[in-house]
């Protein structure tokens, strides 16, 4: 089982989401302390909670088709990634969310410096002209671990950090590029070549051990607001 007691939001408010026009559209944002999902289906919820992938979340079905809206907030400025563990305490206390970890070995991406070396440039560094932000802006970073768990996201698998790197970093990945014809995405490069050309590093398909979350037991309604 899942032990802790992180701080709690000072206000919460959690209620199903009945829209059926609303269904295959889902918000959830975190900032200056608020955090905020709208139809989110429980499952997205909880990957989000404990910074994992959906896949490697494990339970019941109805957690893909069962939305909720979350409103809740900290008693003061919290930073986004300290919001996480009071999420944690919500889904415990509203869904009755009973959890494990377990090990399993899975394809995952291995993150590795390319052939041609690292293009990240220290945070703060000043010497070098900022990094190329033409196009849509995929997500910034300042660590290894921060681009790893956004690349996982994006490819659908867990991302393990290979590099060797440590410390901070500017990170700016944009994709697709800029200069790209919308009318013709086949000519657009994927998110490997991105990842490679962009930041001078690359993502290599292996086999490793990763964490998942087994879902023991949880509510569809959850309680009191």
């Amino acid at each position: 089982m899942l032990h802790g007691q992180p701080a709690r939001f000072d206000v919460a408010s959690v209620k199903p989401n009945r829209k059926a026009a609303c269904r295959g559209r889902w918000d959830f944002t975190v900032s200056h302390g608020t955090l905020a999902a709208e139809n989110a289906p429980l499952l997205r919820i909880v990957s989000r909670a404990f910074n994992l992938t959906d896949d490697r979340v494990s339970g019941p079905a109805w957690m893909e088709s069962e939305c909720y809206d979350i409103r809740a907030k900290a008693a003061g400025a919290v930073p986004d990634r300290d919001l996480m563990p009071m999420l944690q305490s919500l889904l415990k206390e509203r869904f009755h969310l009973v959890a494990h970890r377990e090990s399993d070995e899975r394809p995952v991406s291995a993150l590795v410096i390319d052939r041609g070396g690292s293009k990240l440039r220290p945070y703060g560094d000043t010497s070098a002209p900022p990094p190329v932000t033409d196009g849509k802006v995929l997500f910034m970073a300042r660590h290894i671990q921060d681009l790893c768990e956004r690349l996982g996201k994006v490819v659908g698998r867990p991302v393990i950090d290979k590099t060797g790197l440590d410390g901070d970093y500017l990170i700016v990945l944009t994709y697709p590029p800029f200069g790209i014809p919308s009318e013709t995405p086949d000519a657009a490069p994927d998110i490997f070549a991105a990842v490679r050309d962009q930041l001078g590093l690359r993502l290599e398909s292996q086999r490793g051990v990763v964490d998942v979350l087994k879902i023991d037991s949880v509510d569809k309604v959850p309680v009191g607001n």
